[in-house]
């Protein structure tokens, strides 16, 4: 089928199962909202379907993305974009680089990429802003920026691991649906990690419910540190 299909997926950290066999299909422009407490293998999902799954971990099953099955394919090459916590906007690069940083080079001229940069920034409400500093942007426009920069990667899916938890009140509603519209736009099936109801509410969706593992299972689950998440980024476009 289009879209993400999920089949028979079963994640492990060490000798606990932390999600049981799964299946879950995803159509185009549907999002489908993933729920649970912390530790119940939310995130860790979203980076089995993306490639990058701490080796802690193991996973067995299958992921395909329109049809393709991806499950043994470095993350650059599943075509599966993905937003974070953290914008992970590169502070050494004006907000122009860091939406370049997400093209492929071989196969658009300098121009080519100046005017898909213009029209991503248009887009966004940011038009003008490509030599911007990142650091002298608001929340929300480092959001919208993070955005863009996953869809000019020309993913075929999009995974949200709560994007919108640090945000306030008013900018969460606001870039929820800048989120979502885009990505219905797009035609992305989309999967969303949240613990907030609204989230999901907003999302219009399905419902994945994880369940939190016994106590006498539990195994402590380290963060992952914003070095990690930056080194998932950039193994996701190819550049580690």
């Amino acid at each position: 089928m289009a879209g993400l299909e999920l089949r028979g997926v079963v994640l492990r950290l060490g000798p606990t199962r932390l999600l049981p066999p799964t299946d879950l299909a995803v159509a185009p422009g549907e999002i489908v909202t993933v729920m649970g407490e912390s530790g119940s293998g939310k995130s860790s999902l979203l980076a089995f379907l993306c490639g990058t799954l701490p080796p802690a971990f193991t996973a067995s099953g299958r992921v395909l993305v329109q049809g393709r099955d991806v499950t043994g394919l470095p993350p650059e090459r599943r075509r599966i974009g993905i937003l974070f916590q953290d914008d992970l906007l590169f502070p050494h690069l004006s907000v122009g680089d860091n939406l370049a940083f997400a093209l492929r080079p071989l196969r658009q001229g300098r121009a080519e990429r100046r005017r898909r940069i213009a029209a991503a920034l248009e887009e966004a409400g940011l038009a003008g802003f490509a030599a911007r500093d990142p650091a002298t942007l608001s929340g929300g426009q480092r959001g919208r920026v993070a955005l863009m920069r996953a869809l000019l990667s020309e993913p075929q899916a999009l995974l949200l691991d709560e994007p919108f938890a640090k945000l306030d009140a008013a900018l969460r509603g606001r870039m929820r649906a800048f989120v979502f519209d885009h990505a219905r736009e797009r035609g992305l099936p989309v999967l969303l990690v949240t613990h907030d109801p609204e989230d999901a509410q907003a999302a219009g969706g399905r419902v994945l419910r994880l369940r939190p593992r016994p106590a006498s299972d539990a195994a402590p689950v380290a963060a992952m540190p914003a070095r990690g998440l930056l080194g998932r980024a950039l193994r996701l476009v190819g550049m580690a």
